[in-house]
C-alpha cells in the first residue's frame, strides 16, 4: 500500500491501526488529493453513466468534499444530460480486512443514489463482491447497507439477508461504518451496530459464492442518481442533488507502523 503512512489512532481502541485518511482539508475550489483518488469511469449503464471531472461536480469546500449531480449546461462540450461525481482509490490504496468510517450527509430527493462502497482491486477470477457502507434509496429517508456476492448478484440466490434499511435523517451528519473480518461484515451507523452479515458455514452456500471477500478491496466515493426502476428512484434531472463528506478513515488492527 505505497503512499499510506500507518499512524497510531487517538480516538480508536488501541488495537487499530490508522492505514487510510482524507480529511479534505486542502484549499476551497481544490479537486480531490490525486495522491489517494481517481475518477471512476464512465460506462453507457447504470450508476456510472453520467461520471464526470467536473469542477462543478466534485471539489473541496470548507474542509468537505462536495459531491453532486447537476444538470448539464455545456452540452456543447459533453452530451450527458446530467454530470455526476464519483471518485475511488483504485490504483492507490486497496485493504484486506479492517474498519472503515465515513461522516456524511445527503440531502433527502427522489432518485438520490448517493454511496459509500468498496470493490475487489482483484478480479480475477471474475467473482463478484460488494460492500456498500452507506447507499440513499430516493427520498425514502433510510440508509441501506448492502452485501452483494458471487451468489447473490451472478446466480440471484439469497439463503441469508444481505441488506439492510435503517430510517434516518439524511440531511444531518452521521458517521457510517463497516467492521470487516475473515468471517463476518459488522455495520454501524453512530457507532451502533446496525447489522451482521456472517461468512456461511454451508458448504453449498461457500460454492455459490455467498461469501467473496477474501482479498483487497477498494473504496468509492459517489453521487449518482437512480435509474427509475422505482418510484423514489425517478430523478428529477433538472435539480441539484449534493452529498457532502468531512471525513473517511480506514483502520487495520496489527498493522506495523
Amino acid at each position: 500500500m505505497a503512499g499510506v503512512s500507518y499512524v497510531r489512532s487517538q480516538q480508536q481502541d488501541e488495537k487499530w491501526q490508522l492505514v487510510f485518511s482524507d480529511e479534505f482539508n486542502q484549499k476551497d475550489g481544490s479537486r480531490p488529493d490525486t495522491t489517494k483518488w481517481v475518477t471512476s469511469k464512465r460506462y453507457a449503464t447504470g450508476w456510472p453513466r453520467w461520471v464526470s471531472n467536473s469542477r462543478h461536480a466534485i471539489f473541496i469546500k470548507k474542509g468537505q468534499l462536495v459531491c453532486r449531480a447537476l444538470p448539464n449546461n455545456g452540452l456543447e462540450d459533453d452530451t450527458a444530460r446530467v454530470l455526476t461525481s464519483a471518485i475511488e482509490t483504485s490504483g492507490k490504496f486497496s485493504f484486506q480486512y479492517g474498519k472503515v468510517e465515513v461522516r456524511m450527509k445527503t440531502n433527502n430527493l427522489r432518485g438520490n443514489q448517493s454511496a459509500v462502497w468498496m470493490k475487489p482491486s482483484i478480479d480475477y477470477p471474475k467473482i463478484y463482491g460488494e460492500i456498500d457502507i452507506a447507499e440513499t434509496c430516493g427520498d425514502l429517508g433510510v440508509i441501506q447497507q448492502t452485501v452483494h456476492s458471487q451468489q447473490t448478484v451472478v446466480l440471484k440466490k439469497k439463503t441469508t439477508q444481505n441488506s439492510f434499511r435503517t430510517k434516518l435523517a439524511l440531511e444531518k451528519w452521521h458517521v457510517y461504518g463497516v467492521e470487516w473480518s475473515p468471517d463476518k461484515l459488522t455495520y454501524t451507523i453512530d457507532g451502533k451496530v446496525t447489522a451482521v452479515y456472517r461468512k456461511s458455514k454451508d458448504k453449498q452456500d461457500l460454492a455459490d459464492g455467498q461469501w467473496t471477500f477474501d482479498r483487497p478491496f477498494f473504496l468509492i466515493l459517489s453521487q449518482s442518481l437512480g435509474s427509475g426502476k422505482y418510484e423514489c428512484m425517478v430523478p428529477d434531472l433538472k435539480k441539484t442533488y449534493e452529498t457532502r463528506i468531512d471525513w473517511i478513515r480506514v483502520y487495520q488492527k496489527g498493522a506495523a507502523e
